[in-house]
């Protein structure tokens, strides 16, 4: 299924804040969002994979729904 969650706000916030896990925290990822915050996103390496996986749409919310756009 596809998911309420706007893409492009998923992209954003993993782009500027990704290190921080802010966009997890948006996509009700609540456990990943915090230990990405600990770690600095996995000192870079979850970060930059988590913004491939959006970039090519596959990235789910909590809830285990599709973030992508339209």
């Amino acid at each position: 299924m596809k998911s309420e969650k706007s893409w492009l706000s998923t992209l954003l916030l993993c782009f500027f804040l990704g290190g921080l896990g802010i966009h997890s925290f948006y996509a009700g990822k609540t456990v990943f969002g915090v230990i990405q915050l600990l770690t600095g996103g996995g000192c870079g390496i979850w970060w930059l994979i988590d913004f491939i996986i959006i970039l090519v749409k596959k990235y789910k919310d909590g809830e285990g729904n599709v973030i992508c756009e339209g």
